[in-house]
């Protein structure tokens, strides 16, 4: 199907690409519709967007928090993710929020808001941890250093 995006423009989303969130995101309780894109000009893979296919403006750059921190280990209970089917190990997605300001030298994360995803039904989530993690965890210089590890 085709989409239209303000960040991407027309894009086409097969139709078994598309995840569901129930309940919407935190604050966006009603975009339903998502897929995850790839931003072909950007050079680091590791973060992609979360494009609502409901509202054509809201695109979420998003990463796997284990790019980051390795030892992220939020505390979920059973309960919340009923909704989203039977998981196994290799079909659990579990991304984090970017913050990016005008200097992104101040690019944040979100460790308490994770996203998580059922990649084998395509339902997904968003949750708040209550464990003492920060909503505004600092990668930029991270990051840096990451890409200076692999020579980027």
């Amino acid at each position: 199907m085709a989409v239209e995006t303000k960040m991407f423009g027309t894009i086409e989303i097969e139709e078994e690409k598309i995840i569901t969130f129930e309940k919407g995101l935190i604050g966006l309780p009603d975009l339903k519709k998502f897929a995850l894109i790839t931003d072909a000009e950007n050079t680091d893979t590791r973060i992609q967007w979360l494009q609502s296919l409901d509202e054509p403006a809201m695109a979420l750059p998003i990463i796997n928090p284990y790019e980051i921190i390795e030892e992220y280990n939020p505390i979920v209970e059973d309960e919340l993710l009923k909704s989203l089917g039977e998981f196994k190990e290799e079909n659990l997605m579990l991304m984090v929020t970017i913050r990016v300001p005008s200097d992104i030298k101040q690019m944040t994360i979100n460790l308490k808001g994770p996203i998580i995803i059922n990649a084998e039904t395509k339902k997904g989530c968003q949750i708040i941890i209550e464990d003492d993690l920060p909503v505004r965890y600092p990668i930029y210089e991270i990051l840096e250093k990451k890409k200076e590890k692999a020579g980027e």
